[in-house]
């Protein structure tokens, strides 16, 4: 702490003292660790270099780049980045301490990983913040804060424990708003409409702040995800009707800056808006509303200049945020609608020019100079109408915690969002390596030296008493000897090193390579004297042995869970004596069965290496939503989450009844070319069936045709990458003959999105990256249901849920088979019979979570109205879009 405040830029200080302090700092106490955590994480900056990079090589038993010469050094330059060795003994010793009870040092951990890990490390973090999410509201606070920082980087880091950050009513405000954060940041394509149903209820809520906070942040999920951008404008204007006058307020600026997006589509929301500005008192939204007629005043020519009317009546009770949208409105009006509404600007004009507000009076100012021409306006004037009307670019919703990763994490300067008093910044990593030696201690060596000698001397001693006895004796006590000076002048050599990672690897395999040495030439040695010994003593030594083994296998875990100092290696090192030790006199008495045991000896080993890998961790509790953590890439809309939605109806899923496909096309799609594909071609198509392997895939039928002069041999699927998709890949074909071909069925489970799946498809020698694009429609089963129920579905799924179009039809392409025709070809649903002739019922389940689809095409000659419902917001849009398409075509 004293060198945090007198001198925190002398890194300098640091150097001999930094493996020293890596070492003790699991027996630091905790407020102690805090402190040697941040000092380290600004030495490491310094003193490392970047481990982002793309050539990265993470090599754990980094011996060679350890012990290397400066020569060595300098040819490596431009090999590509391996970790320093020093870097790596940082990150593994603050590991165990994000198990601390004190959530100041996790989250100190968490910062340094932050800053200091390779990317594919940094997720280890993520049990620990949410576990502190548990704790007290202030130290949720915090941790909230710098999870919205870190999820804006890294979603798929959070995206496993999106039920962590579910809002409770007994949240605080300032910690559901942050909560809010977090959801929105995490939204993408696959769990939107899992997060808008969340955002529904909130919607909800009694605390007014947080209703405004989850309506600016569903205008931020549709401005971020363009597929439901209709859906979530729907949803608001929806709410504009509400009771709340905050909901209605907030609703009004949100939609303002979705309308910017695309305003000509949506002229009947700007005048659902003017019918309802009476009502609306919150002179932000008023503001919005006048804005909006002001922009789009082209749109709604009949409707704006009413609404400068009432605006001129109660223009000197109004705020000024709102006099100020009225003036620009009135001159908005003047250069579009000149002969309606020139005595009404005039009039506003001249009210606002004696207005109390300096600003209100100096914008009527310009206003009437830049529009009214006379004698004294200047060139501008000409170009009013391009000044005024210019086209706006939409605004862009960003997330607050933007820029907040300027600051380091879990610093004050982080949680204020700006620069505190004291604060240190993380300087960038240096471009060069700088010199490892400056680390390296030279005071080790005298400890080697009078540690070592008494154990050297009392083997040597005990083997020269040995030298002048029997001749049996001697060769076997030398044999003993030999092999006990060998592994422990290697346990001596390896201590004394200072890397603390090379030691623990040496020693395990320097031991276990005496115990092999040893058991095995005492047993070649003795295998004649007690042979009849073995027979009788097989069964108790088989006992003894899985106990030793057992035992041994505790010693090995408990050895290399404690920390590096010179305790901790002595320890293990007699540990491992000892364990050797009882191999050999197990190995000895283990006489005819001598092969038997050696075949079995490994399996009961392979535990015991499990055991040693794997870590007690107290992160690893089965109430961390384990399923998710399994499969982080599936869909987040499972049954069993949608059942935890509280005041959300969900379809049975277990009443839908699978149907046969009403229409199965025979049209293929390209997988490979045969140019690509150094004479391998494949084609897939969908074949609407369920899959046979998984209820959960689609059914693919593949064809692979051999267009070469050679025989291709194995012709199969390989995964590399890490692909979202969960894939079941065909039998590999053995041998494919010259211009033959083959038919293979596989199944994709595409978790109810159209995103790619890419796999490689090999033969003995190349592999192609090949990838299978679905289309909506494929990822749907038809379900048979009577109209009632069809009805009764329906009605559930309205709201966000519902999706609907107008389109014009010609009288000739309005016939109920020509509509099923083209909506069975476009998506794989079932037909429902319909009492009413100009009402078309189709209904499916999507493949993999089994969420109901249900459209219905209503026919008002010349038009129709299609409408999509189902709990796949996402996939309704894309749906409808399609349907519309291919109705729209049947008409040309």
């Amino acid at each position: 702490m004293a060198f945090e405040e007198v001198c925190p830029d002398r890194i300098d200080l640091i150097h001999k003292n930094y493996r020293k302090l890596c070492n003790l700092l699991v027996d630091v106490e905790e407020w102690g660790q805090v402190v040697i955590i941040h000092m380290l994480t600004r030495y490491a900056r310094t003193q490392f270099i970047s481990p982002w990079r793309e050539d990265a090589v993470f090599d754990e038993n980094s011996e060679k780049t350890f012990y290397d010469s400066e020569e060595e050094r300098r040819v490596d330059q431009s090999k590509p980045y391996i970790m320093d060795p020093d870097h790596r003994l940082l990150l593994r010793n603050t590991k165990p301490l994000l198990q601390s009870r004190n959530t100041a040092v996790v989250m100190a951990v968490c910062q340094l990983y932050w800053h200091l890990a390779p990317k594919h490390e940094i997720s280890i973090i993520t049990k620990s913040l949410v576990r502190l999410l548990r704790s007290h509201r202030e130290v949720q606070y915090v941790v909230l804060q710098n999870i919205a920082t870190m999820s804006i980087q890294k979603k798929g880091m959070f995206e496993p424990f999106m039920k962590s950050f579910y809002v409770r009513s007994t949240d605080a405000t300032h910690i559901k708003t942050l909560k809010l954060e977090i959801l929105t940041n995490l939204a993408n394509e696959a769990n939107i409409s899992t997060i808008l149903r969340e955002f529904q209820t909130y919607v909800k809520s009694q605390d007014k702040a947080f209703a405004a906070a989850t309506i600016q942040a569903i205008g931020r999920c549709a401005t971020n995800i363009s597929e439901v951008t209709d859906t979530c404008l729907n949803g608001l204007v929806l709410l504009l009707s509400n009771r709340d006058e905050t909901v209605v307020a907030e609703s009004v600026v949100v939609i303002k800056k979705l309308l910017q997006t695309q305003p000509s589509q949506h002229s009947d929301i700007i005048k659902h808006m003017a019918k309802l500005f009476d009502n609306i008192t919150v002179p932000m939204a008023r503001a919005s509303i006048l804005w909006l007629m002001g922009e789009y005043c082209e749109h709604v020519p009949k409707i704006a200049p009413d609404v400068l009317r009432k605006m001129a009546k109660s223009f000197t009770s109004e705020e000024d945020i709102v006099k100020l949208q009225t003036v620009n409105l009135a001159a908005k009006l003047y250069l579009t609608n000149s002969k309606q509404t020139k005595l009404l600007t005039q009039y506003i004009l001249n009210l606002a020019k004696y207005d109390q507000n300096y600003d209100i009076r100096d914008r009527t100012r310009f206003i009437r100079q830049l529009i009214v021409p006379n004698e004294k306006s200047g060139a501008l004037s000409k170009y009013a109408r391009r000044i005024l009307m210019a086209p706006k670019p939409a605004p862009v919703l960003q997330s607050a915690f933007k820029d907040r990763d300027r600051y380091q994490l879990g610093t004050l300067s982080h949680t204020l969002n700006s620069q505190a008093t004291g604060y240190l910044e993380l300087s960038d990593w240096p471009a060069a390596a700088p010199d490892q030696s400056v680390r390296n201690v030279e005071v080790v060596e005298p400890v080697k030296d009078s540690g070592a000698p008494s154990l050297g001397k009392s083997k040597a001693g005990k083997s020269k008493e040995k030298f002048y006895s029997d001749e049996e004796e001697e060769e076997e006590e030398d044999e003993e000897s030999n092999s006990e000076d060998s592994s422990s002048s290697s346990e001596e050599s390896e201590s004394g090193s200072e890397s603390e990672e090379n030691s623990e690897d040496s020693n395990k395999s320097s031991s276990s390579q005496s115990e092999k040495s040893s058991s095995e030439s005492d047993a070649d040695k003795k295998k004649k004297t007690q042979k009849n010994k073995k027979i009788q003593q097989q069964k108790p030594d088989n006992k003894k042995r899985k106990q030793k083994n057992g035992n041994a296998g505790k010693s090995e875990s408990r050895s290399e869970s404690e920390s590096g100092s010179g305790s901790s290696s002595s320890e293990s090192s007699s540990e491992s004596g000892s364990e050797s030790g009882s191999e050999l006199e197990s190995d000895l008495d283990s006489g005819t069965d001598q092969k038997k045991n050696t075949k079995s000896k490994p399996v009961q080993s392979k535990p015991v290496v499990k055991v040693e890998k794997k870590e007690v961790s107290l992160l690893d509790l089965d109430d961390f939503a384990p399923t998710a953590v399994t499969t982080p890439k599936s869909s987040i809309l499972s049954p069993s989450l949608l059942s935890d939605l509280q005041g959300l109806s969900i379809s049975p899923t277990s009443a839908l009844q699978a149907s046969y496909p009403v229409f199965v096309p025979e049209t293929s799609h390209e997988l490979l070319h045969r140019m690509t594909g150094k004479g391998l071609s494949g084609q897939y198509r969908f074949t609407r069936q369920p899959c046979i392997y998984d209820s959960s895939m689609v059914s693919l039928q593949l064809t692979l045709s051999n267009s070469s002069e050679q025989t291709l041999e194995n012709v199969h699927i390989s995964q590399k990458g890490s692909s979202a998709q969960n894939i079941h890949c065909f039998n590999a074909v053995e041998r494919l003959e010259p211009q033959a071909s083959v038919t293979v069925s596989m199944g994709v489970n595409f978790n109810d999105s159209t995103q790619a799946a890419n796999f490689q498809l090999c033969t003995k020698e190349d592999e192609f990256s090949v990838s299978i694009q679905p289309a909506v429609g494929e990822l749907l089963l038809p379900v048979s249901m009577s109209e009632a129920d069809f009805t009764r579905e329906q009605g559930k799924l309205l709201g966000m849920n519902e999706s609907s179009t107008t389109i014009t039809m010609t009288p000739e392409n309005v016939s109920s088979q020509s509509v099923s025709r083209k909506v069975v070809s476009v998506a794989n649903l079932g037909v429902i019979s319909s009492t009413q002739e100009n009402i078309h019922r189709f209904a499916g389940k999507t493949v993999s979570s089994s969420s109901l689809v249900l459209v219905s095409v209503t026919l008002k000659d010349p038009k129709a109205q299609i409408t999509v419902n189902t709990e796949k917001s996402v996939m309704g849009s894309m749906l409808l879009r399609q349907l519309k398409t291919a109705l729209s075509n049947s008409a040309t």
